[in-house]
């Protein structure tokens, strides 16, 4: 646990892949996306990066266990020529997950909500 402490960024939190289901939202800037169980999501209000403005969009996601950082793939639908069509959403555990620069320079943490 002390090397988590120093090395923060090798240190993540192993995610189950059937816990990620569910709705994540930040509550500052009111983005949120939507993970469903049948490998699907919606997100609303979303900036993906600090160059992005917020825009709604959805596709299909699958998720990727690594020994750096667990993430989930997002596959965005109906995206046209030039622009990107996939994006990796990191899981950081305990209910989080986080679009984030390569840098650390820039990241968007959204938490799960509770179930309703």
């Amino acid at each position: 646990m002390a090397a988590c402490a120093v090395l923060t960024a090798g240190c993540t939190a192993r995610v189950d892949a059937k816990d990620l289901p569910g709705l994540y939202r930040n509550d500052e800037t009111g983005g949120e996306i939507q993970l469903d169980s049948d490998g699907t999501f919606t997100a609303t209000a979303l900036s993906t990066d600090s160059h992005s403005d917020p825009a709604d969009f959805h596709g299909q996601w699958e998720f990727f266990e690594s020994s750096a950082d667990d993430f989930v793939y997002l596959n965005i639908e109906e995206r046209g020529i030039g622009e990107v069509s996939g994006v990796q959403l990191y899981a950081r555990g305990g209910g989080k997950v986080a679009f984030s620069a390569p840098d650390g320079s820039w990241s968007l943490v959204l938490t799960k909500s509770p179930e309703k």
